[in-house]
């Protein structure tokens, strides 16, 4: 698909820009690129005979659509992606147990979710593009994912090649990519991205600004409990994460989406973490929750911080 013509209203020429250097950069001869490239090429030729987008878990194909010889040749692909970080999937009957069960952010927001049908949506920090598959079961016009790191970015290709859904497409951008885009979206989602930015009201203003007027936002963030409208300000690391700045409160961070001029906001849900949602598995077996947290209290982090908690609002331009 091409992004200039898709968003007429973007900074052709800037985003034209952003992209040549993305593509070259992914494109050079670099080991953990070359990796990925040469594992999608593997299974390029393979398509899936039906998806399921609809249930807790993004069905991709059935076992019956691979030969015996392509079964072992599939799931080998699969697990040189890891680790999974978001899912759960299944591919071509192959089931992939994520880090994050990610199905549960979802169905705690489909309740608030605005109508997509038809809609032009965005997806910052979409990963593997466990969500944006979700989404397309609502028949959006398209949805974009930014997704700045390589391996998410392959393994959406991956589980896109297979799955043939024109409608979704992921770029190399960020979030600080948003502002080539002004007034482009009627739905944007950023979900797990704002603490990890070093100002939350400079990544706030850039998803305002490309909110078409009366889109919505749906945004879910890290956050620490109390009623306060206080952030947290780690130092070194939050649960071990040295990419952490502003911890917020669900107030603080209804206060932050106020005073950059969204309108209808609401808090609709804010739950404490746990290692029932965010785990260890056998297709991410590094460091998780339950590694993150005081053996002794449950109530903070590793650091003495405390403990995570989620938080999900919404929002309109």
């Amino acid at each position: 698909m091409d992004l200039i013509a898709a968003f007429p209203q973007a900074d052709a020429d800037r985003l034209r820009s952003a992209l040549a250097e993305k593509f070259a950069w992914v494109n050079q001869e670099k080991k953990g690129f070359l990796r990925y490239r040469n594992l999608l090429r593997e299974v390029r030729h393979l398509r899936a005979s039906s998806c399921d987008f609809s249930g807790d878990v993004v069905r991709i194909g059935a076992e019956a659509d691979l030969s015996p010889d392509q079964r072992p040749q599939v799931y080998r692909v699969l697990r040189g992606f890891m680790p999974w970080r978001k899912g759960p999937f299944s591919v071509f009957g192959i089931d992939i147990d994520a880090e994050w069960r990610s199905e549960r952010k979802w169905n705690r927001i489909v309740p608030e979710l605005p109508d997509l049908t038809g809609k032009t949506v965005a997806d910052i920090g979409c990963n593997n593009g466990y969500y944006m598959f979700r989404m397309a079961h609502h028949r959006p016009a398209l949805v974009l994912g930014f997704e700045p790191y390589v391996q998410h970015y392959y393994a959406f290709r991956l589980l896109n090649g297979f799955a043939g859904q024109p409608h979704l497409q992921v770029e190399l951008l960020g979030i600080e990519h948003l502002a080539l885009f002004p007034d482009s979206f009627d739905v944007i989602f950023c979900l797990g991205i704002l603490y990890h930015r070093p100002s939350p009201l400079e990544a706030l203003r850039d998803l305002y600004a490309a909110l078409k007027p009366g889109g919505w936002l749906i945004v879910e963030s890290q956050a620490i409990p109390g009623q306060a409208p206080v952030a947290l300000f780690p130092g070194a690391t939050y649960a071990k994460v040295p990419g952490t700045w502003f911890v917020p409160t669900g107030a603080c961070l209804y206060n932050w989406l106020a005073r950059t001029g969204f309108r209808e906001i609401r808090l609709f849900c804010e739950h404490a973490m746990s290692s029932a949602e965010q785990r260890r598995t056998a297709w991410m077996d590094f460091e998780s929750y339950e590694d993150f947290i005081d053996k002794d209290n449950h109530e903070l982090t590793v650091e003495g911080y405390p403990a995570p908690w989620r938080v999900l609002l919404k929002a309109a331009k």
